[in-house]
């Protein structure tokens, strides 16, 4: 039992130091939630962007404590892509990053899937107004990488 606690207290160290990492990233505080027609505007552009693409996609959109505010899906989509558009809107709000960071740390230390509510797959962006997170968009029904242009296509609209 005694020989258990110095390798504790490591592995608790170790994972502070690669979670202040990942809190040093935050580049944008939080500011006033979005709004419903807000919200509508972002899923709008990012719907549009994936007709042009020609996917069958759900667009999540969340506040900024990760509360769904609008959602909308094609008639045909997988029905598991709805809790994943949802869940990436969630993480990319609650660590204020797109998911494809939280991917890219991943890759990098296995120990960030112990957070909770990490996506590490791309297709979640914060929405920032005036240099605040107001909310997050997730997408899913592409590739990680279609949902990340879907996603970022509507994040943009926000300035």
């Amino acid at each position: 039992m005694r020989s258990m606690k110095p390798s504790a207290v490591l592995c608790v160290v170790a994972f502070f130091i690669t979670g202040s990492a990942l809190a040093q990233q935050m580049p944008n505080p939080y500011g006033p939630n979005i709004n419903l027609a807000a919200a509508k505007k972002v899923a709008g552009v990012a719907a549009a962007k994936a007709v042009d693409m020609k996917l069958n996609m759900v667009i999540a959109i969340v506040d900024t404590g990760g509360q769904l505010v609008y959602l909308e899906r094609a008639d045909v989509v997988q029905w598991g892509s709805i809790k994943v558009a949802v869940h990436k809107a969630r993480a990319s709000a609650h660590y204020q990053r797109p998911t494809l960071s939280l991917e890219n740390t991943v890759k990098s230390s296995v120990n960030y899937l112990t957070l909770d509510g990490i996506s590490a797959i791309e297709g979640g962006v914060p929405i920032v107004e005036d240099g605040k997170v107001i909310g997050a968009i997730g997408v899913s029904g592409g590739s990680s990488a279609q949902d990340g242009q879907v996603a970022g296509a509507g994040a943009a609209v926000i300035k």
